[in-house]
């Protein structure tokens, strides 16, 4: 399994709806990211909005791929996608800045 951290900034006047969203993910796109190869999945948010994410997987392209096909995650990015700053015209899934890993301890 590969680690990859992502990053996004959740809007300051959108930060406790975000987090009460999280607590209630549906299952059907809770089902949806196990199938599609998402694994030791993590969001961790600052209060100033900043949004870090973890995710364990083979391939997150092809994860992110494979969710982009699923009907259950184009419901669930549009419904997100107004938490967001600085997305433009992407999805959440589609506008995270991967980061680099630098460093891992096993």
């Amino acid at each position: 399994m590969k680690r990859t951290g992502f990053c996004l900034k959740v809007k300051p006047d959108r930060l406790e709806e975000y987090k009460v969203r999280h607590t209630e993910v549906w299952p059907e796109m809770l089902q949806a990211l196990r199938e599609t190869g998402w694994s030791n999945y993590s969001l961790f948010l600052r209060e100033d909005g900043l949004l870090f994410g973890y995710v364990e997987c083979d391939d997150i392209d092809a994860a992110v791929a494979a969710m982009s096909k699923r009907d259950i995650n184009a419901k669930w990015q549009a419904e997100m996608g107004p938490f967001f700053e600085q997305l433009g015209d992407q999805r959440p899934d589609e506008g995270f800045l991967r980061l680099e890993e630098v460093f891992h301890l096993d």
